[in-house]
């Protein structure tokens, strides 16, 4: 076992990095130790692992079986020590998350603040992704869990706890629109706007709504980022159309004003977290998507005015 764990790491990272040299330098091991480990493996094998060419290494499709099998026994080895230490009763290990982008500041960092406070042995790793790519990384396996908007449509999936996000003009405060506790998406019609743009999840509720009402919006901007649109939005440059998650931290502290959009074809947006349905959550895991699902209704519309 050691012996092969060792030439799969070297393996590994000269597949990745295309370079036996460059290998050596991230392990910090001597690169004819990497070279002998490969040869050695190859002629075991009877087939080449890599293509030597003079810009580097490249996967042979043998090599391309063994990485993709290599990664499998690699997350392998990482859920088995989990199980290992569930069976001594350790509070320990380490759990992925992935989250769409509205989620990088608020609740959700306060959240794992906790987590980790309360479970000193675990670790958490946060990956920021689109809506589509958090729902790959969980049905593949790269998570543990994530927090994703719309998932009814996903058999792989199971939904662990989900809220109501609704959509909303976004503006300073002061500016008429936000005197209003909710306004029909008319009355934007002669704003200078700033829109969000693919991949954020609101962009198909707009085009919706701009397809059923016959307005053309007045676009001084778009943007694929949140933060960038409410920058904007704070410097004057146009009113923004955000959902209420996208804004809850700024609301609650006064420097923006959400207001929903009250038109009734538009329905709320169901936020979820979601696990693979495919796979048992390990120990830590499950601890920490409990804490999670304990919390997961201050991240709705309703939480967001209190």
């Amino acid at each position: 076992m050691p012996a092969f764990s060792r030439f799969l790491r070297y393996f590994m990272a000269v597949g990745r990095l295309g370079s036996i040299r460059k290998a050596a330098d991230e392990l910090n091991v001597s690169a004819s130790a990497i070279d002998r480990q490969i040869l050695n493996v190859e002629a075991e094998l009877g087939l080449p692992l890599f293509e030597r060419l003079p810009t580097g290494l490249r996967l042979t499709a043998a090599g391309e079986m063994m990485m993709a099998s290599g990664a499998q026994w690699q997350q392998g080895m990482a859920g088995l020590r989990g199980r290992i230490e569930d069976l001594r009763g350790l509070k320990r290990g380490h759990v992925d998350i992935a989250v769409i982008d509205a989620l990088a500041t608020g609740q959700v960092p306060m959240m794992i603040a906790a987590i980790q406070q309360r479970y000193p042995g675990i670790t958490i790793g946060v990956k920021v992704l689109g809506n589509d790519a958090v729902r790959r990384a969980v049905i593949g396996g790269e998570v543990d869990c994530g927090i994703l908007f719309e998932p009814q449509s996903y058999r792989e999936l199971s939904v662990r706890a989900f809220t109501e996000v609704v959509l909303g003009f976004v503006t300073p405060p002061g500016h008429p629109i936000s005197r209003r506790g909710e306004a029909r998406f008319s009355v934007c019609a002669d704003e200078p706007m700033i829109i969000p743009a693919e991949p954020l999840a609101v962009t198909q509720q707009i085009s919706v709504l701009e397809g059923a009402t016959g307005i053309t919006l007045n676009r001084k901007g778009t943007a694929d980022n949140i933060r960038m649109i409410t920058s904007l939005v704070l410097l004057g440059a146009g009113v923004g159309v955000l959902t209420s998650l996208d804004v809850q931290t700024e609301v609650q502290q006064g420097t923006l004003a959400f207001t929903r959009i009250s038109d009734s074809l538009l329905r709320p947006m169901t936020l979820a977290l979601c696990t693979a349905s495919a796979r048992t959550p390990s120990y830590a895991a499950a601890m920490v998507i409990g804490e999670f699902e304990n919390g997961f209704a201050a991240l709705g519309h309703a939480a967001s005015r209190t």
